[in-house]
């Protein structure tokens, strides 16, 4: 296309540029009709003015009781002053971004000091409601079956050796030394009757 200009201008001198003519910046389109340099400039001037330190001071003090939209609002700004050389940023905004960052908020807030304390007395209180719920069902129920008692469990015994039961390794079998049936304590009073089987 270019080689055919000289040619469409018929009559008319060759085809000269004039390095004194061409302007640096005319190859560009402006800002405002490109969005990508728009928001490379609002970038460029935004990280230029440091937040004022009245707006930083106290910032661990003030961050838990500051407005939603406030608080979004200094982070946003931090954000944008982080993304300049961090040479450029001053002490307190370095100081403000690490607390907002990683500071004991939010999630990461420290419990409060009384916190164990009123964990254990909980916990305690607890335990104790269920026992005495315990205690007041076991005085509220029936006694224990008769063969819960250690002589009707020695009665037990007695009748499985009487029927050979497990000849081998079990009560009846020859040399046996283990308590087979037996487990409870003896009670006290008289042994079960025999009617009672």
């Amino acid at each position: 296309m270019l080689r055919s200009l000289p040619r469409a201008v018929s009559g008319s001198a060759p085809f000269r540029v004039h390095p004194q003519r061409i302007q640096p910046n005319t190859w560009h389109l402006p800002a405002a009709t490109c969005p990508f340099e728009a928001r490379q400039d609002q970038r460029r001037h935004a990280g230029i003015h440091a937040i004022s330190n009245p707006t930083l001071a106290g910032i661990e003090k003030r961050w838990e009781g500051m407005p939603p939209q406030q608080q979004a609002d200094l982070w946003m700004a931090l954000r944008d002053r982080m993304k300049v050389n961090w040479h450029e940023m001053t002490l307190q905004e370095k100081k403000a971004a690490y607390w907002i960052a990683f500071g004991p908020h939010g999630p990461r807030s420290l419990p409060p000091p009384d916190e164990g304390k009123k964990i254990f007395w909980y916990t305690m209180l607890a335990v104790g409601v269920s026992g005495v719920i315990f205690l007041l069902i076991r005085t509220q129920s029936r006694p224990p079956p008769k063969t819960m008692t250690a002589q009707y469990q020695a009665m037990t015994n007695e009748y499985l050796k009487a029927q050979r039961t497990e000849p081998i390794t079990g009560v009846s079998s020859e040399g046996y030394k283990g308590k087979g049936m037996i487990q409870s304590k003896p009670r006290k009073g008289p042994p079960p009757d025999e009617d009672e089987e």
